[in-house]
C-alpha cells in the first residue's frame, strides 16, 4: 500500500512538473503566411507554394508553360521572351530557383542557315516539349519586337550544348491575339501534337478533315450579327483542333464549332477534352451559352456561329457540353493522371478560370459513349488571374498567373501525404473503356472514304440510343459516296435513322432532292414521338430548308400543315425550332399563334444549369462582377426574346392589333439589363421587324417601340449617352495628386455629378441621401479627409477596407468557398448579399456546413473606376466628392 500511495506522489508531482512547464512555456509562434499566397482556398490536404513573381523581376507576364526532358520549366511572356527555370524540390526554399532567358541564334528558316547574331522567340500561347524539341504556339502579329508571326514552330538543339540552334516553322496560321491560336498538345500515342485556336483564326487548309468542310451557319433564325462588332466577319466553323505529326508534315482537322478554347487534353483511355469560352455580352439571351466543358471526339462541331445563330447543344449535327460552368475566361485544362494527388483528382480534370479566379476540378464518369461531369472548386482566390498549368515531373501542380500584363506569379500545389499516393500509383490500372466507347471509335475509323463494305458497319448505329454514337456514324456516312447509301435513306423506316440520315443528304447532298426528303420526313408522326426526337426531326428540316432553299408551293404547304399541328406547345425548346421554320415558310398562322405564347412565356430554370451560380461570382472579381451583379437585377425574359425576334422575320399574318401589341413589347424589353450587346440586339429586331411594317405607319410603330428610349448609336439608352468624354488615361498617384492639387479656378459640379453616376460610383455609395449602401456614405468626405488620401483610396481600393462594408469568405468544410456581405445571422444560419444591385437576395448558408469566416482581402471598388477620365473631368469629380456637392464650397474650387 505505501509503495502504492508513493508511486502516486510521484506521478502527481511529475504532472505538476509537465502542468507547470506547459504554463511556463510561451505559446508556439504561427508562421506568418506568403501574402502571396494566403489569398487561396485550398484543401487542408495541400500546400501551394509561392515559387517566382515574373512581374517583380521586370520578366513579363507569363501565360505558357512546359516543362523539357531535364525537368526544367519552360514559359512565355504573353508579349515577350521565353525562360528556362530550374525549380527547387517540394518543400525547399523558393530562392533555390534559377532562371535564364533563352536567346536563339539568327536562322533563315527555309535554308536553316546559323549566325552568332541573337533574336528572340517568344509571344507564345502555347508550348511543348517533345521528341527532343520544343515546339512553339506563337500568337503575334510580326513586327519589330518579334517578327515571328503566328504559327507553330519547332525549337532543336542540333548540337548538344543546351541551346537552340535551329528554328524550324511548321505551320503559318492567320489570327492573333486574345482569340487567335493557343495551345499545342502532344497526343495520347506519343507520335502527334495537337493545336487548338479561337475563332479568330482562319482554318489553314488540311490534308483531311474529320469534320467535312462543308460547314455552313445552317440557321434560319433572323440573322443579327453582334452590335458591338464582336466577331462580325468571323463565319463557321469558329474554333478548331488540329492534328499533325512531329515535323507539321500531315495535318488533319479533327474538329470545329468551338468560340475561344485555350487548351485541350487527354485522359488515360485517350480521350479529349476541351473547355470553351463563352460571350458574355450575350448574357440574358436565348443564344448565350455558358463557359462549358466539351468531351472532343473525331469529326466533333459545337455549334458556334456569329451573333445570335449559335446552335442549340440540343440539336443532333452537334454535340453538347459534359458541364456548364458559369461566366468566365477558360484559360487551361489538364488531365490529373500523373499527380501525386488523391485518385479523385487523378481520374479527372483540372479546369482554369481566369476571370474569377477558380480552378475547378472535374470529375468524369463514364456514361456510354461519352461521360458524365461534375465539378467542385479546387482552388480560388480573389485576385487569381490564372492562364496555364502543368503537372510537373515531381507529380506537383504547378500554374501561373498574369495575362494581359497583369502582375504575374508562378506557385506549385502539392498534396502533403504523397509519398502514400506514389505507392498507390504504382498498382493503379489505367484505360478502361465502355462498350459503347469502342463503338464509337470504331465507327470514327470511317471518318474518311472507306471501302464498300463500309455502310453495312455504319447505317445500323445511326438508330443507335446513344447520341454520340448517332453523330460519330452520320459523320462517318457523310464520308462515303451518296449513291452508297441513298436507298438505304429512302427505304429507312427507323425515326433515329430517318433523321440522322436526312442530316446528312441536306449537307451533302443535291437540292434536287429536297422534295423526296421532305416528304420522306412527314412520314413520321410527329405528335407521337419523344422530345429528342422532336428535336432531331425538326432539326433536319431546318437544315433541307436552309441548305437546299424554299421548297416548292406544293411542298411548303405541306410541311406548313405538317407542322402547324404542334405549334405552340408547352416547351420552350419545340416553340423555338417550329415558330423559327414556320415564320421563314411564311406561315399565315404563325404570328398569331407566337404572339399567343410571347408574353406569358417563362424562361427553363434547368436550362443550361452552370456548376457555379451568377450570384456566387459576384464578389469575386468587382471588375466583372458589377456588370454580372447588373444583369441578374433585372434579368431579361429569354424565350420571350427569342420569339419576338422571330417574329422580326414575318411579313405575313399581322393586323393592327397584333402589331400594336407586338410593338409595345419592345418598348418594355428595353428595361431589362443584359449584357452590353442585350440593347443592340433587341434594338436590331426591332428595326428589321419596322422594315415589314407600311411606310405610312412607320413612325406610329418607331414611337411605341422605344425609339426615344435609346442613343443615336442604338446600342444603349438615351441616358447612358452621358459619361466620360476622356480621352483617359491609366491614373497613378503620381499623375493624378498634382493634377487635383492645382487650382484652376471654379470647377463643374453638375459634371462631376454626372460623372460620379455614369462611372457607377451610386452603385455602391450614397451621397446627399441617393445611391447604394454597401459601401460608405461619401457626403461628408471632404469634411475629412484630403484630395490624396481620396485618390489613395479610388486608385488602391485593396489597400484599407472597413470592416463595416468588407466582404467576407465563407470557407465551406469541403474546400469551397462563397463571397458575400454578412447582413444577419442566428444560430444556425449566416445570411449574405451578393448583388449590390439587388441587395434584397439574400443567400443562406448554414453554420454547419463552414469550417472558417474571414474578411475578404479584395475591396469591392474595382480598380481603374477612374480610368474613363481626363484631366478636366478627374477634377470636376474630385471637387465635387470634396465640396459635398455645395458649389460655395472651397473645395469645389
Amino acid at each position: 500500500m505505501q509503495v502504492y500511495l508513493k508511486q502516486i506522489a510521484i506521478l502527481t508531482a511529475l504532472l505538476s512538473i509537465l502542468i507547470m512547464g506547459s504554463c511556463n512555456k510561451e505559446p508556439e509562434k504561427k508562421v506568418p503566411l506568403d501574402p502571396k499566397v494566403e489569398k487561396f482556398t485550398v484543401s487542408p490536404d495541400f500546400v501551394i507554394e509561392h515559387l517566382y513573381s515574373p512581374a517583380d523581376n521586370k520578366n513579363g507576364s507569363w501565360v505558357s508553360m512546359t516543362f523539357d526532358e531535364k525537368g526544367r520549366m519552360i514559359a512565355s511572356d504573353q508579349y515577350g521572351a521565353l525562360y528556362r527555370l530550374k525549380l527547387p524540390p517540394i518543400g525547399a526554399d523558393s530562392s533555390l530557383l534559377k532562371i535564364e532567358k533563352l536567346t536563339f541564334p539568327k536562322v533563315d528558316i527555309s535554308a536553316n542557315d546559323t549566325s552568332k547574331t541573337k533574336v528572340e522567340m517568344g509571344y507564345a500561347q502555347g508550348l511543348l516539349w517533345a521528341f527532343n524539341s520544343l515546339y512553339v504556339m506563337v500568337n503575334h502579329k510580326g513586327d519589330e519586337n518579334l517578327k515571328k508571326g503566328s504559327g507553330l514552330y519547332r525549337l532543336q538543339d542540333t548540337n548538344g550544348d543546351d541551346e537552340f540552334d535551329k528554328i524550324t516553322k511548321l505551320i503559318s496560321l492567320e489570327g492573333e491575339g486574345e482569340h487567335g491560336p493557343h495551345s499545342v498538345v502532344l497526343g495520347p500515342d506519343g507520335k502527334s501534337i495537337y493545336i487548338i485556336a479561337g475563332n479568330h483564326t482562319d482554318v489553314p487548309k488540311m490534308d483531311s478533315y474529320r469534320l467535312p468542310s462543308n460547314w455552313k451557319e445552317d440557321n434560319l433564325f433572323q440573322l443579327i450579327k453582334d452590335p458591338q462588332g464582336h466577331a462580325n466577319d468571323r463565319m463557321a466553323p469558329g474554333g478548331w483542333i488540329a492534328k499533325t505529326d512531329s515535323v507539321g508534315k500531315h495535318w488533319e482537322l479533327i474538329g470545329a464549332g468551338f468560340r475561344n478554347p485555350f487548351d485541350l487534353t487527354f485522359n488515360d483511355e485517350g480521350e479529349m477534352f476541351a473547355y470553351d469560352s463563352d460571350m458574355e455580352w450575350d448574357f440574358g439571351m436565348p443564344w448565350y451559352r455558358p463557359t462549358r466543358l466539351m468531351h472532343v471526339t473525331s469529326g466533333s462541331e459545337f455549334g458556334w456561329r456569329t451573333g445570335n445563330s449559335k446552335w442549340s447543344p440540343s440539336y443532333p449535327d452537334n454535340l453538347p457540353a459534359m458541364i456548364n460552368i458559369g461566366q468566365g475566361s477558360p484559360t487551361n485544362l489538364i488531365y490529373a493522371g500523373k499527380a501525386n494527388f488523391p485518385e479523385k483528382y487523378r481520374k479527372g480534370l483540372f479546369a482554369f478560370d481566369w476571370s474569377f479566379g477558380i480552378i475547378y476540378a472535374i470529375k468524369l464518369e463514364p456514361n456510354g459513349a461519352t461521360y458524365n461531369a461534375t465539378a467542385e472548386e479546387f482552388i480560388s482566390g480573389a485576385p487569381l488571374p490564372l492562364t496555364d498549368g502543368k503537372i510537373g515531373p515531381d507529380g506537383a501542380l504547378y500554374f501561373l498567373t498574369g495575362g494581359r500584363k497583369l502582375d504575374s506569379d508562378l506557385y506549385r500545389v502539392y498534396y502533403k501525404k504523397q509519398d502514400e499516393i506514389k505507392e498507390e500509383r504504382k498498382n493503379e490500372k489505367l484505360g478502361n473503356e465502355t462498350p459503347e466507347q469502342k463503338i464509337r471509335k470504331q465507327l470514327e475509323q470511317y471518318h474518311k472514304p472507306s471501302d464498300v463494305d463500309a455502310i453495312k458497319f455504319i447505317w445500323p448505329y445511326l438508330k443507335h440510343d446513344d447520341r454520340h454514337i448517332r453523330y460519330a456514324a452520320r459523320i462517318a456516312l457523310e464520308h462515303q459516296p451518296i449513291n452508297s447509301w441513298i436507298k438505304l435513306a429512302w427505304k429507312e423506316r427507323n425515326i433515329h435513322a430517318i433523321t440522322q440520315s436526312h442530316i446528312a443528304l441536306a449537307r451533302m447532298g443535291h437540292p434536287n432532292l429536297k422534295s423526296n426528303m421532305l416528304k420522306k420526313l412527314m412520314t413520321i408522326n410527329i405528335e407521337r414521338i419523344s422530345l429528342e426526337r422532336k428535336i432531331d426531326l425538326l432539326r433536319a428540316f431546318e437544315l433541307v430548308i436552309s441548305r437546299m432553299g424554299m421548297p416548292n408551293e406544293q411542298d411548303k404547304n405541306l410541311v406548313i400543315n405538317y407542322l402547324d399541328k404542334v405549334y405552340p406547345t408547352s416547351i420552350n425548346s419545340l416553340n423555338r425550332e417550329l415558330s423559327k421554320i414556320l415564320v421563314h415558310l411564311g406561315d399565315p398562322q404563325v404570328v398569331g399563334k407566337t404572339l399567343s405564347i410571347l408574353f406569358e412565356a417563362k424562361d427553363d430554370s434547368t436550362y443550361q444549369e452552370t456548376v457555379t451560380k451568377s450570384s456566387d461570382l459576384i464578389l469575386r472579381n468587382p471588375q466583372y462582377g458589377l456588370d454580372i451583379a447588373n444583369m441578374l437585377a433585372k434579368t431579361p425574359p429569354a424565350q420571350q426574346i427569342y420569339l419576338a425576334t422571330v417574329l422580326s422575320k414575318a411579313k405575313n399574318g399581322w393586323t393592327p392589333e397584333k402589331s400594336e401589341k407586338y410593338f409595345k413589347w419592345f418598348y418594355d424589353a428595353f428595361g431589362f439589363k443584359g449584357g452590353n450587346s442585350y440593347i443592340g440586339f433587341v434594338d436590331r429586331a426591332r428595326k428589321l421587324a419596322l422594315e415589314n411594317v407600311p411606310k405610312s405607319e412607320f413612325a406610329h410603330y418607331n414611337t411605341i417601340s422605344g425609339d426615344s428610349l435609346l442613343s443615336k448609336s442604338g446600342t444603349s439608352l438615351a441616358q447612358s449617352e452621358e459619361g466620360p468624354k476622356g480621352p483617359g488615361r491609366g491614373w497613378t498617384m503620381e499623375d493624378a495628386l498634382p493634377i487635383v492639387e492645382k487650382n484652376t479656378g471654379d470647377r463643374d459640379l453638375k459634371q462631376g455629378k454626372m460623372l460620379f453616376s455614369s462611372i457607377r460610383c451610386g452603385t455602391c455609395h450614397s451621397f446627399k441621401g441617393e445611391g447604394g449602401t454597401i459601401g460608405p456614405d461619401l457626403t461628408q468626405l471632404g469634411t475629412r479627409f484630403s484630395a490624396k488620401d481620396m485618390l489613395e483610396s479610388i486608385l488602391n481600393p485593396n489597400d484599407v477596407i472597413s470592416d463595416q462594408y468588407a466582404s467576407k469568405v465563407f470557407y465551406y468544410k469541403d474546400g469551397t468557398s462563397t463571397l458575400g456581405r454578412l447582413t444577419n445571422e442566428d444560430e444556425n444560419t449566416y445570411f449574405i448579399s451578393q448583388n449590390p444591385y439587388a441587395p434584397q437576395t439574400i443567400k443562406k448558408i448554414l453554420k454547419k456546413d463552414v469550417s472558417e469566416v474571414r474578411l475578404a482581402k479584395v475591396s469591392l471598388m474595382p480598380p481603374g473606376t477612374i480610368n474613363q477620365l481626363n484631366e478636366s473631368e478627374l477634377k470636376d469629380l474630385i471637387a465635387y466628392l470634396m465640396s459635398g456637392g455645395q458649389k460655395n464650397n472651397s473645395a469645389s474650387k
